[in-house]
């Protein structure tokens, strides 16, 4: 059965491509493409009931935000993770999350946004003492990120943001595949609220940054160790 589009989460004003390489987007960094694998467009076409052309459109999205790459004659093809885009992009992650967290500590808006993040953050605990929940811990963490994105009173900071998550979700994935990994990012969290609590955002700002560095360099690992 084709599926719906558009949604009543996505935006009226997002093109039929920019839904399609959405949803792409959303697949390949939850795992469901592998590096390499080949998106054919008619089995997309077909899925979304669209043709092929939207599909073309989307794909050259997702190749200009680097996760596929159109080869000639074959097609899109799924990116290889790389050492060298994971340290670039979780640098400039690093900052911008930064700057986020510590918008939101520093606003008027904080404490509205404070016991959703609680809630969420609980919720990473409880998911951090079981091993097996870690496809929940990762998505929790997805979603508290797009939380933090809308509390932020800087718009262009939260487009830019909203626009490096579909970047950096497989590197995310991958850098809190361990639960030794999940645990240290929890407590991270825990310290996130308690300065957003505080209206701390130097402490927000420090925080952030070393929760994003931590997750660069535990991907970076992995990737190293896999040759």
């Amino acid at each position: 059965m084709p599926e719906a589009l558009p949604d009543a989460f996505e935006p009226l004003t997002r093109s039929l491509p920019e839904q399609i390489a959405r949803r792409l987007a959303e697949r390949i960094g939850a795992g469901r493409y592998a590096p390499g694998e080949r998106v054919r467009e008619e089995r997309v076409a077909a899925e979304f009931a669209v043709s092929r052309g939207p599909v073309r459109e989307a794909l050259r999205l997702l190749e200009k935000d680097g996760l596929v790459t159109i080869v000639p004659r074959r097609g899109a093809m799924i990116t290889d993770l790389s050492v060298d885009e994971v340290r670039e992009i979780f640098e400039i992650r690093a900052v911008l999350n930064g700057l986020r967290d510590r918008s939101v500590a520093e606003s008027d808006a904080r404490m509205h946004v404070l016991p959703l993040l609680q809630a969420e953050v609980a919720r990473l605990a409880e998911y951090a003492r079981s091993p097996a929940r870690g496809e929940a811990y990762v998505e929790t963490v997805l979603q508290i990120n797009r939380l933090l994105n809308r509390a932020t009173p800087n718009r262009r900071l939260s487009n830019y943001l909203a626009s490096l998550e579909q970047q950096t979700a497989r590197y995310s994935r991958l850098g809190l595949s361990t639960p030794e990994r999940r645990r240290q990012s929890v407590q991270r969290w825990q310290k996130l609220v308690r300065a957003i609590r505080a209206g701390d955002g130097e402490a927000a700002e420090r925080i952030a940054r070393e929760r994003v560095l931590e997750s660069r360099d535990a991907a970076i690992r992995l990737l190293t160790a896999r040759g």
